[in-house]
C-alpha cells in the first residue's frame, strides 16, 4: 500500500506571524490518518519542527545542496535540514529547475545527499505549457523521472510529485484524464525500474492549483496518493479541507 501524503510547500512565504496558522492546523489534525507535511522557508523550519514535535505533522526543506558541507555561501545541506528538524526535502521543483537552472542530474545528486542524511526526497516532475501543447508530456516526464532519481531508493525514502508547470499558481488544472494519464505512466515507469514491490509503493503526488474545491475529485484518480499544495497550504482553513479530502479518499 502506498502512503497518502498531503504536503504543503510554502515557497518564499511566511514569517514568524504565520506560525499561528500552524497552531490552528495542529488543533484540527485529531483523527487524521493521512501523512501531513509542511516545507516552510528555512527561517521557520526549526521553530515549526518544534511546534509539530508531538503531532503527525512533519516538516521539510524546500531544497538542499548536493554537498554535505563546505564553502557554499547561502546554501543549506541535507544534514543541516535534518538537524533543524526536517524529515523531508523537496527537490527539482519547476521553480528551481527554471529559476536556478537545476538539471535532472543536479537533482539526482541532491537526492543522494538527502538519502544519505536520512531525509525523504520529494522529487518534482513537470512539463511546460509549450511541451504539453506539443504533445511531449510523457517524453519530458519520462526523462526527468529517469534522470532525477538515484538507483538506490526505497519506497519509504522517495515521493514523486507531478506538477504541470502551466498549472502552478495559475488556477488552471489539467483534466482528470490528463492527470490519470501521467500518474499511470509514472507508476508504470517506477515499477519497471524498481520492481513491483518498491515501484508500486512509492507515493505519487499531484501538484498544481490544488484547492478545497477540487481536491476530492483529484484524489479519486487512480495512482494519485496525495498532493503537493502551494498557496492553499498557507492558510490552515484551506489546507485542513484538502487533508480531510485525502483522508476520506
Amino acid at each position: 500500500m502506498t502512503r497518502k501524503l498531503a504536503a504543503g510547500n510554502w515557497k518564499m512565504n511566511g514569517t514568524s506571524a504565520d506560525l499561528a496558522e500552524v497552531e490552528t492546523l495542529l488543533q484540527n489534525l485529531g483523527g487524521v490518518q493521512t501523512d501531513v507535511l509542511i516545507c516552510p522557508p528555512a527561517t521557520l523550519l526549526h521553530r515549526m519542527s518544534e511546534m509539530a514535535s508531538d503531532s503527525i505533522l512533519a516538516t521539510g526543506g524546500q531544497t538542499c545542496d548536493a554537498k554535505l558541507s563546505g564553502a557554499h555561501t547561502g546554501d543549506l545541506s541535507a544534514e543541516m535540514l535534518k538537524d533543524a528538524g526536517a524529515t523531508y526535502v523537496i527537490l527539482g521543483h519547476s521553480e528551481r529547475r527554471d529559476d536556478h537552472g537545476e538539471t535532472s542530474e543536479d537533482i539526482r545528486e541532491k537526492a543522494r545527499a538527502a538519502l544519505a542524511s536520512d531525509l525523504t526526497a520529494v522529487v518534482c516532475l513537470g512539463e511546460s505549457e509549450a511541451q504539453r501543447d506539443a504533445e511531449n508530456t510523457l517524453d519530458i516526464i519520462g526523462g526527468q523521472l529517469a534522470g532525477s532519481i538515484p538507483d538506490d531508493v526505497t519506497a519509504d525514502r522517495l515521493v514523486v510529485a507531478y506538477e504541470p508547470i502551466w498549472a502552478i499558481g495559475t488556477g488552471r488544472v489539467p483534466t482528470l484524464e490528463q492527470i490519470s494519464e501521467v500518474h499511470d505512466f509514472i507508476r508504470a515507469r517506477l515499477i519497471r525500474r524498481f520492481g513491483e514491490t518498491t515501484g508500486a509503493q512509492i507515493s505519487i503526488l499531484y501538484g498544481g492549483s490544488v484547492k478545497p474545491t477540487n481536491a476530492s475529485d483529484i484524489f479519486a484518480v487512480p495512482n494519485v496518493d496525495g498532493a503537493l499544495v502551494g498557496g492553499a497550504s498557507l492558510k490552515a482553513a484551506d489546507f485542513i479541507q484538502i487533508i480531510n479530502a485525502l483522508d476520506a479518499a
